[in-house]
């Protein structure tokens, strides 16, 4: 399904749900869940919640420890940015900020959170940014990328920067956020503006202060146009080289997960190049939305772990451990990863905008837990998010 179909029917859902009544409770849906839904964790908030994203604070002096969760949610005719922060390492949730932008009165899609690390420009180590998608509903598009910035922990927000405009209808979508190793401030984004030649390509922008912006280039271009990179996301790993995570969908590549490597989050190689499958000894992989998050287990490399809406063998076909599975990298993501239960089951779920799709993993390796937020269906149809803690796999 092509991104920008997703989205539209995305926000007509949610503003559907939003004249509807809905039975609302802290806990996920009693066996058996519907198709879609968690079979476990808690709910995040009432109402719909999509595109979850979860950082731990560590440039925030005494504030150092606590969770910081968004999603996308809808309410007044305005698409929402939602906060929430945990200081029980996630095992509760409380809705301690909103950003707000007129302009998602056109529509909102796949937001992001960042804690800047280090200071850059005016703003200091420890601001966390917000970016979506913005304005896919408008008539005679323009998407924007709005940058939104919160010196106080996520409480109250202030528009920034809009990092970029697109020149057509095409979209601009999944924006994230990385900081290079020249200090500069990075966005990857998804961009649908160089139809026909590609169907979508990833590009960046850089910023030395947040502000100002440079123009979107290319980093992933294939060259069958009717493939599709997509869905970016970049973690810098100790060996100082920088991973990026995306799809590519499009004939013969079923929106796998890929990765590609950079020296200083900047310079990736040949854009036609497609990257590296991730998958499993045995051919086992993820295909829609997949993210990736790293975290220091004692050891020299780290440890990846890797998440996407539905997992498939070698063969084609969907496998028993559909939406209750991660993958785990302990030597390098160029070779098989393993496998491990995912802390939130999601029952089921297929390629749609809401099932386990772009599901956020934190791992609290000093508790050897991890945190899972993921969107699936509640009993009366509506999109939302849950969270639950499990143990990080062996």
């Amino acid at each position: 399904m092509r991104r920008a179909l997703r989205s539209i029917v995305l926000f007509a859902l949610a503003s559907l749900m939003l004249v509807t009544t809905a039975s609302w409770s802290s806990a996920a849906p009693s066996e058996p869940p519907p198709p879609g839904g968690a079979e476990n964790g808690t709910r995040l908030m009432e109402g719909p919640a999509f595109y979850p994203r979860t950082i731990r604070l560590a440039h925030a002096g005494a504030d150092d420890g606590a969770i910081i969760a968004s999603v996308v949610t809808f309410a007044d005719g305005l698409g929402h940015g939602a906060i929430f922060r945990s200081d029980d390492d996630g095992r509760s949730f409380q809705r301690i900020g909103t950003v707000t932008d007129p302009a998602t009165a056109d529509g909102l899609c796949c937001a992001t959170l960042f804690e800047l690390p280090q200071q850059v420009g005016e703003l200091p180590a420890g601001t966390l940014l917000w970016s979506a998608s913005v304005g896919q509903q408008a008539p005679d598009r323009r998407m924007t990328l709005p940058v939104w910035a919160s010196t106080d922990q996520g409480r109250t927000w202030s528009k920034v920067s809009t990092i970029a405009t697109q020149p057509n209808t095409g979209g601009l979508w999944e924006p994230e956020f990385a900081v290079a190793r020249d200090g500069s401030l990075v966005v990857y984004v998804s961009d649908e503006s160089q139809q026909p030649t590609h169907s979508q390509t990833l590009v960046q922008a850089t910023s030395p202060d947040g502000v100002h912006w440079s123009e979107l280039e290319n980093i992933v271009a294939a060259r069958d146009p009717d493939l599709r990179p997509g869905m970016p996301l970049v973690r810098q790993l100790p060996n100082t080289t920088y991973l990026m995570s995306y799809e590519i969908c499009g004939p013969g590549q079923e929106c796998s997960q890929r990765t590609r490597r950079s020296l200083d989050g900047v310079h990736w190689g040949p854009e036609t190049w497609l990257g590296v499958r991730v998958r499993t000894a045995d051919g086992a992989h993820f295909r829609h939305a997949p993210t990736i998050s790293w975290y220091d287990d004692g050891t020299r490399n780290g440890r990846l772990l890797a998440v996407g809406q539905m997992l498939y063998g070698a063969d084609g076909t969907v496998q028993p451990g559909n939406g209750r599975t991660i993958f785990t990298s302990d030597l390098l993501p160029e070779l098989p990863w393993g496998t491990g239960p995912a802390p939130l089951a999601i029952a089921e779920p297929w390629n749609n905008f809401c099932p386990n799709y772009s599901s956020s993993l934190l791992a609290m390796p000093e508790r050897d837990e991890l945190l899972e937020l993921a969107s699936g269906y509640d009993d009366v149809g509506e999109c939302t998010t849950y969270f639950a803690v499990g143990d990080l796999p062996d």
